[in-house]
């Protein structure tokens, strides 16, 4: 599905204001730092618009905060994590404190799932 162009001004208005932690874990992800995988930021998939996407790997990373805690928000992520899902998307979800002090850590956990999907698309090719 096309992306409309109101969706894409967006991501490129949030890649101008990425938040502190976006932007901490953005200069570990760009230019192919997680062994060679590519990383886009602020990354339209249809009608949402993601922190950061592999789209080889089919991997969402999500940086969340405070807002992400009030039943709104929760119901909301649900939805719209049951929806990228049905399109063969996983999905981290890390915490804006988890980046500010536990980054290495959080790296990991990506390398991790980076890992999980390549050995998903290995096996489905079999």
């Amino acid at each position: 599905m096309k992306v409309r162009p109101v969706i894409r001004e967006r991501a490129r208005s949030l890649r101008r204001d990425l938040t502190d932690a976006e932007r901490i874990l953005w200069s570990r992800l760009k230019g192919r730092q997680r062994d060679g995988w590519h990383f886009r930021c602020q990354h339209p998939i249809e009608f949402y618009i993601v922190d950061f996407a592999c789209v080889k790997a089919k991997l969402i990373v999500e940086v969340d905060g405070d807002t992400h805690s009030t039943v709104r928000e929760i119901e909301y992520d649900v939805a719209r994590d049951g929806f990228l899902k049905s399109r063969g998307w996983h999905i981290v979800r890390i915490w804006n404190n988890d980046v500010y002090d536990n980054l290495n850590g959080v790296l990991d956990t990506i390398d991790e799932a980076l890992r999980y999907a390549h050995m998903s698309r290995n096996t489905d090719r079999d």
